[in-house]
């Protein structure tokens, strides 16, 4: 389902929102960022920075959008925002829950001048509890969410940092669906208007699903880090240090790629023992495998496995991964020669948009256009930028 014609006010910063209407704008939808007039989104001016001197995060995740700055907490600037809402699907905002009632943007403000409006919340913990006004990152989402608790090797180790933001991807992925769902919804008559309220927390805990079960019950097996199925127990789902130490990963859950793989290096003589619950056999063939793997480079491995159905693969850094045959076959890597590089949308599909092929948007680039479509004239147009550089 492609969102042409379907129009998105942005009110998110940062990450995780723009990265939710970035996934829109690549389906098609014109997304217009309403920005503040002093400095707009905030990652516009965080490092690292791009040879255009904007913040990189920022280029990432607003290809293709349409920039609009105007002033909400001004009467004058919010009753601006209003006659634009008259005209848009989907009103999307990331501030702290209150924020947008004082502001006078609230949803049920919003269906005074729009009643078929779409409005997503996306928070760190949601719109109701405890924490609800609890400032946080990433971090203390995952931490929440049970995701941080599990990257450590053992209970007694230190948990690891998830190297790419795991909450703020999630918790924009997930708005970006529950956008889409709504908007089908309406299109099909079950729904006019709706709200959506997501917590970032609230997407990675329903990541837990392969240790729900052990969590949500008495049952003796609670899931503790390093010792579930997924986690590190078993020593054919693990990583391990090659010889030019680079790391591989095995993932051999099933007994056939077990086999597959041992019958490949010539250790016919470990396949039995896949599946066994015995401490003192999974130790002595985590040892085994690890020295097997020393013997060889990373990309040795890659090679001696090659066509091999042993769910075997290497650990590749962010640098090399966008360079990998595999990736760069599936497009996701865009290289343009007039704009910077970007991961683009996840998913090949027999039409694309051309929206996401477009510059990103400097600061209110495209007020006049917006405000000249809801009504204002040229010389209120200039009163409401207030800033002489905002166009």
């Amino acid at each position: 389902m492609r969102l042409d014609g379907i129009r998105v006010l942005d009110l998110s910063h940062l990450l995780p929102g723009p990265y939710a209407t970035q996934l829109l704008a690549d389906s098609g939808a014109e997304v217009v960022k309403v920005e503040p007039i002093d400095g707009g989104d905030a990652a516009r001016s965080i490092g690292p920075f791009t040879p255009h001197g904007t913040g990189s995060v920022f280029e990432m995740v607003n290809r293709g959008k349409q920039s609009v700055a105007i002033d909400l907490k001004s009467e004058r600037g919010r009753s601006a925002f209003y006659r634009l809402v008259e005209q848009a699907d989907v009103v999307f905002e990331q501030f702290r829950p209150g924020v947008s009632d004082r502001l006078g943007i609230d949803y049920e403000t919003l269906t005074t001048y729009n009643d078929s409006l779409i409005y997503c919340s996306l928070t760190g913990y949601g719109q109701n509890g405890p924490w609800s006004n609890r400032a946080g990152h990433d971090l203390n989402y995952v931490g929440l969410a049970g995701l941080l608790d599990m990257t450590r090797e053992s209970p007694t180790a230190k948990p690891q940092m998830p190297g790419y933001p795991v909450a703020d991807m999630a918790g924009g992925l997930f708005a970006a669906f529950a956008i889409v769902e709504a908007l089908l919804a309406r299109e099909l008559g079950n729904a006019e208007g709706s709200y959506i309220d997501v917590a970032m927390a609230d997407v990675v805990a329903s990541f837990s699903q392969s240790v729900a079960y052990q969590a949500l019950t008495d049952n003796p097996a609670e899931p503790r880090p390093g010792e579930t199925h997924l986690s590190g127990e078993l020593p054919w789902y693990d990583t391990y240090e090659a010889a030019d130490g680079k790391w591989v990963a095995l993932a051999a859950l099933e007994k056939k790629f077990w086999r597959a793989f041992c019958e490949a290096v010539d250790r016919g003589d470990l396949i039995e023992i896949h599946g066994s619950r015995n401490s003192a056999e999974l130790e002595a063939l985590r040892s085994a495998l690890s020295d097997l793997f020393q013997e060889r480079t990373r990309e040795e491995w890659e090679t001696v496995l090659d066509g091999v159905d042993a769910a075997f693969s290497g650990v590749y850094a962010p640098s090399e991964m966008v360079d990998h045959p595999q990736i760069s076959e599936r497009g996701i890597v865009e290289r343009p020669d007039d704009r910077p590089p970007r991961i683009g949308f996840p998913a090949c599909r027999s039409e694309s948009s051309e929206s996401a092929r477009e510059s990103v948007p400097e600061l209110g680039e495209h007020t006049s256009k917006y405000l000249s479509e809801v009504g204002y004239d040229p010389e209120e147009i200039e009163e409401l930028r207030g800033l002489n550089d905002v166009r």
